[in-house]
């Protein structure tokens, strides 16, 4: 091969070293657009250069437009949206596709105001909670009279004693000394008890229900002067209540069962107060609370079971009491749900109320 024939090889290759030189050079942006800012990043893989054809110009990425000439996604028809999409966002990053962009934030919604408010509605399952214990002279109203009134008021959702009062009425004498250790002079010593009674007053009016351990002892001293009437609903914790039947309680159970029940140590008894704050110290650590409030808040008629001597059995396991308050008859309070769980027959011994309380 001549020399005229291999100087054009030679040119051209001398042509195709420059295009790989420049296939180097050619990612970097040119110096008029370095001036107004880095070039957005493409990317966190590594890029393969590519040469330049022949006669093929460099070019540069295009800059991030301002912010403020940034399209609104948010008000824009969902077309318009994917097209804004596949532009840049104001901020040096490549703007994401539409369907990977986050969602707008939800609208605020704003809650009604307390302030101002009417009298609240009665809730289902009540928020404050009126506990209560008396100590009398004697079993029955007909034979004494009332002569301690121990009450806490208790804050359900937060399972808080929002406030406590305790005071003694004066009596002339108590037979049922030697059961609750009130001596009747102490009871006429000067005392404010009035002012106690009006704290009870504004207690019962905060309160949505009135909770007692045994309702029918308790309820009768209400409406006899100088207490008010009670016109709340009345919750029983000893027989409306269905404690659980992990804490192994009889169906009925007294105060100090349920307190050791729970692990609150019983260090005096048979004093209002006292009883009260056993019972609220429960309460601190039942967790099913509010569902057991709102079961016991299920209205309730006296029944009597009907059963024969040999399976008299069944009535003391679920929880119905020979002779009280029907003499001569196993007897207890149940509601339409409770009755129809049964596996013997009942007789209905009063109509179901149509509203809490319940009549005696």
């Amino acid at each position: 091969m001549g020399a005229n024939q291999l100087r054009p090889m030679t040119e051209q290759a001398s042509f195709w070293e420059q295009s790989d030189l420049l296939a180097l050079i050619a990612p970097t942006a040119p110096l008029r657009d370095q001036e107004a800012g880095p070039a957005p990043e493409r990317g966190c893989g590594p890029v393969d250069a590519q040469p330049l054809q022949p006669g093929q110009e460099t070019t540069s990425t295009p800059l991030a437009q301002p912010r403020s000439q940034v399209p609104d996604l948010v008000d824009q028809e969902p077309a318009a949206a994917e097209q804004a999409a596949g532009e840049n966002t104001g901020d040096g990053q490549e703007a994401l596709p539409a369907d990977v962009l986050p969602a707008a934030a939800a609208p605020v919604v704003a809650l009604p105001s307390l302030a101002g408010a009417g009298a609240r509605p009665q809730p289902s399952c009540p928020e404050r909670l009126l506990v209560l214990d008396t100590e009398t002279t004697a079993l029955s109203r007909e034979h004494g009279q009332c002569i301690e009134v121990g009450a806490v008021l208790f804050h359900v959702p937060s399972r808080a004693v929002l406030m406590q009062v305790s005071f003694l009425l004066p009596c002339p004498s108590n037979p049922a000394e030697a059961i609750n250790g009130i001596p009747a002079p102490v009871s006429r010593l000067s005392q404010p008890w009035q002012a106690g009674l009006a704290c009870f007053e504004s207690m019962v009016d905060a309160a949505d229900a009135v909770l007692a351990h045994n309702v029918s002892f308790d309820r009768q001293c209400f409406g006899q002067a100088p207490l008010p009437a009670l016109t709340k609903p009345w919750i029983c914790s000893m027989e409306d209540i269905r404690w659980p039947a992990d804490r192994q309680l009889k169906a009925t159970p007294s105060v100090r069962d349920l307190a050791l029940a729970y692990g609150i140590p019983v260090w005096a008894a048979h004093r209002a107060l006292t009883d009260c704050i056993y019972l609220v110290q429960v309460f601190e650590r039942c967790p099913q609370l509010e569902l057991l409030l709102q079961a016991a808040l299920e209205p309730r008629r006296l029944y009597r079971a009907q059963l024969g001597y040999a399976e008299r059995h069944l009535a003391k396991e679920a929880g119905f009491r020979w002779n009280e308050p029907v003499r001569g008859a196993w007897s207890r309070r149940l509601s339409d749900r409770e009755v129809a769980a049964l596996s013997f027959a009942v007789e209905a011994l009063e109509p179901l109320p149509g509203r809490l309380p319940r009549s005696a």
